[in-house]
């Protein structure tokens, strides 16, 4: 979508191609949303994973140090950033940071390094950068093409009349469709611009109680909505640990934000097998404009 923005092609982790365009576009307010998404992919590739998620990281803030029109700043990382704490607790924006895999510690790590550069740097100035990080769930909705994600795993399994095979089906997750923790970003975005260093520091965008269900759960109400399917276990031999649960909680982006969590688990489903569907059919039409579409309908409720 050239026409719809201007795109530069690098890496997060070249710091000075990072800097220059940055200087380049003289950004009021930055989002930064680049990673290395995958604990399974943190498994395979830890180097990468890490020099992406912080030393990527690292070289943004940098950046935004040395460009002067920068106002204020989103940092994305996830809630995978916290150390786990049991199945029955919600991680609450205070919690302990930590992780037992790659993917997990590098989130966590780029907590550390935003809170180092926001308190050495950005709000001990004549105008200060006012950052915060946010934290959502499991994010699905279309356009995921990634590989071990189980929504384009189940797509193109389903497309292909597969049985879905399921890692941890009875892994506890925040399901929550893209355009929830986004919308909560933009919201975010426009009070650290407006009103500055208040609105810094650490942020939950999870979803509501409803839609923190298991793995095999979230499988099933796939292919009930795909219409035919089935889902195995996968057996796999010496299975890296994941994180058995995960939740969060949100409380703090409902009190001070007035954001919270609109759409149930189905409304999602349906939200994101509509897209792959869409974008599967033969005669698919303009993927941005249904993209546009869903975001209305969402804007709407």
């Amino acid at each position: 979508m050239t026409h719809k923005m201007r795109s530069v092609m690098g890496d997060v982790r070249d710091a000075s191609c990072l800097t220059r365009a940055m200087q380049s576009a003289k950004p009021d307010i930055v989002i930064h949303l680049a990673a290395q998404p995958l604990v399974r992919e943190s498994y395979l590739e830890p180097l990468a994973t890490l020099e992406t998620n912080v030393m990527g990281t690292a070289n943004l803030l940098e950046a935004m140090r040395r460009t002067p029109s920068v106002r204020a700043a989103v940092i994305v990382t996830s809630d995978k950033c916290y150390h786990p704490n049991g199945a029955s607790g919600r991680h609450c924006e205070h919690d302990r940071l930590g992780g037992v895999d790659p993917y997990s510690s590098s989130k966590a790590c780029a907590e550390l390094v935003t809170a180092a550069y926001t308190q050495s740097f950005f709000q001990s100035v004549a105008n200060p950068i006012a950052v915060a990080t946010v934290r959502a769930g499991n994010v699905i909705g279309g356009g995921d093409w990634a590989q071990n994600r189980i929504v384009p795993d189940a797509i193109r399994a389903l497309r292909r009349s597969e049985p879905l095979l399921v890692r941890n089906p009875n892994a506890i997750r925040p399901w929550q469709h893209v355009i929830e923790p986004l919308a909560g970003y933009l919201m975010l975005a426009g009070k650290l611009f407006e009103e500055g260093l208040k609105w810094a520091g650490g942020w939950n965008f999870g979803p509501g109680r409803g839609s923190e269900i298991t793995v095999g759960q979230l499988a099933d109400l796939l292919i009930a909505n795909w219409g035919t399917g089935s889902w195995h276990r996968s057996q796999e031999r010496n299975a890296r640990p994941e994180t058995a649960a995960l939740r969060l909680n949100s409380t703090k982006a409902l009190a001070e934000l007035g954001w919270s969590s609109r759409l149930t688990i189905e409304e999602t489903i349906d939200l994101t097998i509509d897209w792959y569907r869409r974008a599967l059919h033969a005669d698919n039409g303009d993927m941005y404009a249904f993209s546009a579409q869903q975001i209305h309908q969402y804007d709407g409720q």
